[in-house]
């Protein structure tokens, strides 16, 4: 017969783990709760695959404990976390309530021994128990009955340990355990032991003789000292009081009178709903997912009344929820009826493909009430004029969640979808910019509990047998689109009335939704490649690489993976000796990444040709190789993704391809740009915002000194270095001019002298008194960011000069290094995110004039990358077009500088400088 199971938690020993294995993790409050997170993670992960029958969490209570009775030092000397840590502890204890789970704990005693007598009880009444925890000392109670899940790496993984394995990595089984922390101590709970006795020795002792008894009995018989070294006999001899008195402060008790019996841990059912409430309370939308399901009930619930053709007009997948499918013209009237009395409605599209070149119309969802959703399949939706005349009225209101992808399908299909008014996603993201979980799937589970149909539950998972949707029955792609419409429609009636989308409403209103079209326009348009230079290029690239992977093997004195971090570490750090005093470390060793190898450039001569390797091979990887692949059938072009709910800041970014990130900075990256190609008879021009963000500062922070440089049209950087260095602007140097630039834009992404140095290469103590000179010079600066620093800890957030607000709860925290990143994140939010609105801005304001000027089939805009936008345009109105752009960007908002654009023109984007 199978044993039921006992799974023991020691709660806080993994609360300790948690927290200081996580970064740091805040609620929208700003209330830290990173060891929260990983508590409940491990706890979801250990129930889910231990399946317990009993399970009780242990807690130490604060006080003193009969072992400081033995021992009035013990445990002395620890350090006191801050009170944010020991907050967390409550958070906890009331989700295991919740959980229904009991929360054992008794005064005068550790975690360790209620463990130990519950482990011990389970023993005699025929359990097998399972102890997790983050502790070692919990390896004295492993048994033929008892197992120890003990994580290592944080809180993700554990490792299982059985007697077996117990005397596998110790050299003794889990009987000495005790015996080895007498001997050794244990300095974390200040266990003396047996001084000078460490890991090796001690366990040497107990292997050659056995427990602490057996070791002292043969030392009493050694008066020759041939069975003990001298050395180790004195050090035994002089501390023999500590060794005993820590392993009685090292044994963990086994006759605890319990506050809770074995049957008031039995693992009943959890409240799903309240769990699930009070982990959405938290903001761990990633956990969600992994709680009981706050319902049950089959997938696809057919009506009674099926037809013969197998489809069914009423579908119900949750209670009080009613999809219909439109399948018949009676129907079809009835719905456009309907669908004609409504001012707005959610509206969502489904396809073969995400991607909307790829993807082919299958059909659409409606709808506008609670629990109601219509869905109509592609042939009767197209063929349709009345419906398309909806379609396209702009008095008539369209919402959706990322409506963008469902106005290009639409427009491909030949509808042009007006009236846009409302995005959930884009709504989602403006209340809350720091979340990056804005599906509707995530959103739906987060605002109302509700799971909603898993694609996969109609096209199978991922992998070469997976269908598209329209290889699945009508009726479940009808129930599962109707359901999205549904919730869309839902999160609109909820987000539109929001206090929080309220703040930021013009930035939703006047930006955000007008740029949706303007977005998916440009995607559609792509941009062309050509594909034989990125070949020859792709070769050069392949001959230089061979040519630094040559010069690498001559410095090492050997061949290896120049690519593998594992054998560069070996390399560089073991055989060359390279220190690697002040590099980061990761979870596998000292870091080797491109910032660290940047620390070392001057250390050894072998640096260089690795960071050129690097390069080259990312170049070739990424780019040369990897563009032409990308390249549509269908359109020749390679069309990328910009996606408006990614940066905090409000920055577009680019995906499938990143075109956001080609490099630039350096002679061969900037010749992947001439792989981008305009068409036969056109022209690419690049429109590109100079010092965008230093004059955003200068405005905002209404800095005397920046201001007249701007206006005058000085180079700022070399007037800056001018004022540093107190010398004339024409005498400054290359590298001078190259340390201001770094303190100008450092200033924007709250940089001190310490990243200076970093990025700049120059001692620290020089880039501190650049930086003492850089603020007696510019002092309103100094004063605006010290003022936005204060407006944010008073008002728990910063905003742009257009209302965009990105909130900051965590810039009061007592941990030093979650509030240093929230003022550094502070301070750029209104810069970066004023940059990211006026561009937007820019290009609704473009949009205008292109269809003012009746330009759409000869000027269109394709890509917008940090400052700058690409367009494409017909050869024969280049120089009037480029005025009219000029005029139009530099025109976009009065700042009290001039905003200057320079505009460069050229058969491939490289050539555009």
């Amino acid at each position: 017969m199978k044993k039921k199971k006992l799974v023991l938690i020691d709660a806080n020993s993994l609360i300790h783990r948690a927290y200081h294995a996580l970064p740091p993790l805040t609620t929208r409050d700003g209330v830290l709760v990173n060891a929260v997170y990983g508590f409940i993670n491990i706890f979801l992960k250990m129930e889910r695959e231990l399946k317990p029958d009993y399970i009780g969490v242990c807690f130490d209570v604060a006080g003193g404990t009969f072992r400081d009775e033995i021992y009035e030092d013990y445990k002395a000397g620890r350090t006191e976390l801050p009170q944010e840590f020991y907050d967390q502890f409550d958070v906890i204890k009331e989700f295991l309530e919740t959980y229904n789970v009991e929360v054992v704990e008794k005064k005068g005693y550790e975690a360790d021994d209620l463990i130990g007598t519950y482990a011990k009880k389970g023993d005699k009444e025929g359990l097998k128990t399972i102890i997790v925890s983050g502790d070692k000392d919990m390896l004295q109670l492993v048994g033929d009955a008892t197992e120890v899940e003990l994580t290592k790496k944080g809180v993700s993984e554990t490792v299982t340990y059985t007697p077996e394995r117990v005397e596998e990595e110790f050299g003794f089984g889990p009987e000495l355990m005790i015996d080895y922390k007498a001997l050794r101590g244990d300095p974390s709970d200040n266990i003396p032991g047996v001084a000078g006795v460490g890991e090796k020795t001690a366990t040497t002792l107990l292997t050659e003789h056995g427990d602490l008894d057996t070791i002292y009995a043969a030392l009493e018989k050694d008066a020759e000292g041939k069975v003990f070294k001298k050395a180790v006999a004195a050090k035994l001899e002089k501390d023999r009081d500590n060794a005993y008195m820590s392993r009685e402060l090292a044994t963990i008790a086994d006759n605890v009178k319990l506050p809770a019996t074995l049957k008031d841990l039995e693992h009943g059912e959890p409240d799903a709903r309240a769990v699930f409430a009070f982990v959405q309370q938290l903001g761990f939308r990633s956990i969600l997912s992994r709680l009981p399901k706050p319902h049950t009930g089959t997938l696809f619930e057919q009506d009674k009344n099926v037809r013969a053709n197998g489809h069914s007009p009423l579908q119900k997948h949750k209670k009080d929820s009613l999809y219909t499918l439109i399948d018949t013209e009676k129907e079809l009237e009835q719905f456009l009826n309907k669908l004609a009395k409504q001012k707005v409605f959610a509206i969502d599209t489904e396809t073969t493909s995400l991607h909307p070149i790829e993807a082919e119309l299958l059909g659409a969802s409606f709808s506008w009430k609670k629990g109601e959703g219509y869905y109509i399949t592609a042939e009767p939706l197209l063929a349709s004029k009345k419906l398309k005349k909806i379609l396209e009225d702009e008095s008539v209101h369209k919402v959706g969640h990322n409506i963008k992808y469902d106005y290009q399908i639409l427009k491909q299909a030949g509808l042009v979808l007006q009236g846009i008014t409302f995005d959930t996603m884009i709504a989602s993201y403006l209340i809350n910019p720091g979340s990056r979980s804005h599906s509707l799937d995530g959103l739906a589970f987060a605002e109302f509990s509700h799971t909603m149909i898993p694609i996969t539950d109609l096209i199978g998972p991922r992998g070469k047998n997976q269908k598209t949707l329209a290889e699945v029955p009508v009726e479940q792609v009808a129930q599962y689109a109707a359901e999205d419409a549904d919730y869309t429609w839902q999160l609109y009636k909820k987000y539109e009335k929001s206090d929080a989308l309220e703040e930021v409403h013009k930035v939703f209103s006047d930006i955000e939704v007008p740029l949706l079209t303007i977005l998916g326009d440009m995607e559609l348009a792509g941009i062309k490649i050509d594909s034989d230079y990125l070949k020859k290029f792709s070769t050069s690239l392949s001959g230089k690489i061979a040519t630094r992977e040559k010069k690498i093997f001559e410095i090492a004195g050997e061949e290896f993976n120049v690519a593998s971090p594992r054998q560069l570490k070996e390399i560089l750090f073991e055989k060359l000796g390279i220190p690697t005093l002040g590099l980061s470390r990761t979870k596998t060793g000292v870091s080797t990444a491109a910032g660290e190898l940047e620390k070392l450039r001057d250390s050894h001569d072998i640096i260089q040709p690795i960071m050129d390797f690097r390069e080259l091979a990312k170049l070739k990887n990424t780019y040369t190789d990897a563009l032409p692949k990308l390249i549509q059938e269908k359109t020749g072009r390679v069309h990328t993704s910009f996606n408006q709910t990614v940066a905090a800041t409000g920055r577009l970014s680019s995906s499938d391809p990143n075109l956001q990130n080609i490099p630039i900075r350096t002679e061969l990256g900037a010749q992947v740009r001439n792989a981008f190609v305009a068409e036969r008879g056109y022209k690419l021009l690049a429109a590109d915002y100079s010092q965008f963000e230093l004059r955003i500062i200068a405005h905002m922070s209404r800095d005397k000194h920046m201001i007249d440089g701007f206006n005058k049209g000085e180079d700022i950087h070399r007037r800056t270095a001018g004022f540093v260095y107190d010398i004339d602007p024409d005498k400054v140097t290359d590298q001078q001019r190259r340390e201001a630039k770094e303190v100008n834009f450092g200033i924007l992404y709250g940089l001190g002298p310490k990243g200076m140095a970093e990025r700049a290469g120059i001692p620290l103590a020089q880039a501190k008194e650049f930086f003492a000179k850089y603020f007696e010079i510019h002092p309103d600066i100094k004063k605006y960011l010290e003022e936005v620093r204060s407006d944010a800890r008073h008002d728990g957030y910063t905003e742009t000069l257009f209302g965009r607000r990105r909130y900051f709860p965590e810039i009061t925290s007592e941990h030093p290094m979650l509030r240093a990143a929230a003022e550094r994140a502070a301070v750029n939010l209104p810069i970066q995110g004023t940059q990211a609105d006026l561009i937007k801005m820019a290009m609704i304001e473009m949009d205008k004039v292109i269809k003012k000027n009746k330009w759409t089939d000869k000027l269109k805009m394709l890509l917008q990358v940090h400052d700058e936008l690409v367009f494409e345009v017909h050869k024969d109105i280049v120089d009037e077009v480029s005025k009219v752009i000029t005029k139009t960007l530099e025109s976009i908002y009065t700042l009290d500088v001039p905003l200057i654009i320079n505009i460069g023109v050229g058969k491939s984007w490289g050539e555009c400088k």
